[in-house]
């Protein structure tokens, strides 16, 4: 409010308008419902609960106040089981709730009788039979209209230390019930202004978020944006992005690499509908984009090639984009290099980055400062922060970020954070000179049964470089040699074939497609010459449906949990290896098909 107070500080669609809220505006909304939660009993150290399905500025408002009473709040992700719910509010011992639907508001008002700790749910929009939270608002408001409870407010504010905690965060997991990591106002502050100069953004800016605010990653990037005073945006859902881009022409946003291959996908399928020249422009253009590198001097041809790409096709992918983009900031899972190349080149630019729940979480970035950018990595460390590489490689951090610890949970505390302060991230990686490169978790590498160690996410990574291959889990452990779980771009796989004369009219009918198993194999063979002869995938399935967080295939930041999906898929994974010998066009190479799901097909038929 003192450094750069904006007209529009948020934004998010109400009905067929963007609704604005000035810096002003939220402040006083902020220590309104702080007052609120003051006088219906929230203290300092007191867990509140906040769960939205998408990003609303509520959430800050609730975050703000929350914070500024030295209570903690809980944001806990939206499509979890309610299992999980319950584990959650009964081992945080939550006082209060925010929810933001009546859907909400019903799974954990069921819970009730078996969360002795949580007194009250109040709900973001109107819901039958549910407290508004504008009740808490409006009684904060006046309240404050009385000079002595500004004044105790700005007590309670003051007594707040950097080192209390600030927020605790159930990270999602793949086995086993969630861990609440701890982080204080130091940790979340510090990380913040050590990222914020890498943004280059600015009050002039606007910024659209997506992802969920739940999650570390993308409240602390909203907290850089609030801290430089850019505009913030919220999408109305994950379905509309394309939609809010255009409308909103934001400067800059922060993605997970699968939004990014999603975009990419459709940026292809609108250029293989093209016809002669504008078709042979289109690819002439993206061969050129993936073989981009930033900042590498070109030849006078390559420039003008460059230029001429740009005109005719690069202008047309930024203004699907809302024209305007200068950064996109890429975190949660590994960015194939060639997307970095392709975005890069058509002059929006992909920052990626690194860091877990546990620091914050930046621990390395890409950022635009001549020489600190380098496609493939994750950047140099953060100013503050300290990696070192132990010898089995697992990355190791030290900084003001790292959280403080696990609650309830000292024993894992002292398993990821050792005497002398380092975390241990779980992360295999290396340096490339100043830049970090991460190669693999640590517990997903397995070993063949040759001896040979595999980096599955190096090789999905590769694999995912076909345009035909959508989602993809190697698999292998124990085993004579790796396979995968393939689930093809269907809508690119149907539409190459209709160019040919051939129509498959469900998803059933596509994998059960020996062209299109041929299609895949000649893909896989052609990307597995990247790799060692160990690493390669020698046998593959066909999976005709997307794994998605509902069907609790990934993770809520869309990273594959590859536990669930190895016991899911354990009848096919086993078919890659009932077979004694390999047969197909390459030899080193089979394909299988898993048995068919009517019930799977049903579902399908109509989607594609």
């Amino acid at each position: 409010m003192e450094r750069c107070p904006q007209p529009e500080a948020f934004a998010q669609k109400v009905g067929c308008t963007w609704q604005v809220y000035s810096t002003a505006l939220v402040l006083k909304s902020v220590n309104e419902l702080a007052w609120g939660l003051h006088l219906c009993g929230v203290r300092a150290g007191d867990r509140v609960a906040n769960v939205t399905e998408n990003n609303r500025v509520e959430w800050n408002i609730i975050d703000g106040a929350v914070t500024s009473l030295g209570a903690i709040h809980l944001p806990i992700y939206p499509n979890i089981s309610i299992q999980d719910y319950e584990f959650i509010l009964n081992d945080s011992g939550a006082r209060v709730a925010f929810v933001s639907s009546e859907r909400l508001f019903r799974m954990i008002s069921s819970l009730l009788p078996r969360v002795k700790g949580l007194q009250a749910i109040y709900t973001y929009g109107r819901v039958a039979g549910a407290i508004h939270w504008l009740k808490l608002q409006s009684a904060g408001q006046e309240g404050l209209r009385e000079p002595s409870n500004k004044t105790a407010l700005d007590e309670i504010k003051n007594k707040v230390a950097p080192e209390q905690c600030a927020t605790l965060i159930y990270t999602s997991g793949t086995t086993g019930n969630p861990k609440g990591v701890m982080l204080s106002h130091a940790n979340l502050l510090s990380n913040c202004m050590a990222c914020a100069p890498l943004f280059q953004s600015g009050p002039h800016e606007r910024a659209l978020s997506f992802l969920p605010l739940c999650h570390i990653y993308e409240r602390t990037v909203v907290n850089i944006y609030v801290y430089l005073g850019t505009s913030v945006f919220y999408a109305q859902s994950l379905e509309t992005i394309g939609e809010d881009l255009r409308a909103v022409r934001p400067q800059i946003f922060s993605t997970v690499p699968r939004l990014l291959e999603k975009i990419y996908e459709r940026i292809i399928d609108r250029g293989s509908r093209l016809r002669g020249l504008k078709r042979a422009l289109f690819w002439r253009a993206l061969g050129i984009a993936s073989r981009f590198e930033p900042d590498r001097p070109m030849h006078w041809l390559s420039r003008l090639e460059f230029a001429a790409a740009d005109f005719l096709v690069f202008s047309q992918w930024r203004a699907a984009l809302g024209g305007r983009i200068r950064a996109i900031v890429s975190g949660s899972a590994t960015l194939q290099p060639r997307l970095a190349r392709i975005f890069s080149a058509a002059r929006m630019p992909v920052y990626e980055g690194y860091g877990p729940t546990e620091a914050s979480p930046v621990i390395a970035a890409n950022h635009g400062a001549n020489g600190h950018r380098k496609i493939g990595t994750v950047g140099p460390v953060i100013p503050g922060g300290f990696v070192k590489i132990a010898e089995d490689g697992e990355i190791l951090y030290r900084g003001p970020n790292v959280m403080m610890g696990y609650y309830h949970r000292p024993e894992l505390t002292a398993e990821a954070i050792d005497a002398e302060g380092w975390l241990h991230t779980g992360d295999v990686g290396e340096f490339d000179g100043i830049f970090l490169k991460i190669t693999d978790r640590k517990k997903e590498i397995f070993k063949t049964s040759g001896g040979k160690y595999i980096a599955p996410q190096q090789v999905e990574n590769i694999m995912k470089e076909s345009r035909y291959i959508s989602q993809i889990l190697v698999v292998g452990e124990n085993r004579k040699f790796p396979g995968a779980l393939i689930v093809p771009a269907l809508s690119q796989v149907i539409k190459y074939f209709e160019g040919r004369g051939v129509y498959l009219h469900s998803n059933a009918e596509v994998i059960a497609s020996d062209s299109v198993k041929a299609l895949i194999e000649s893909e896989v063979h052609r990307l597995n010459r990247r790799l060692g002869h160990f690493a390669q995938v020698k046998r593959f399935a066909l999976l005709g449906q997307d794994w998605s967080i509902a069907g609790g295939d990934l993770t809520p930041t869309l990273k594959l949990k590859r536990k669930q999906l190895l016991k899911k898929y354990a009848k096919e994974i086993e078919s890659l290896y009932s077979v004694e010998k390999p047969t197909g066009t390459d030899a080193e190479i089979q394909r299988v098909t898993p048995s068919p799901d009517p019930a799977s097909d049903a579902r399908e038929k109509n989607r594609v």
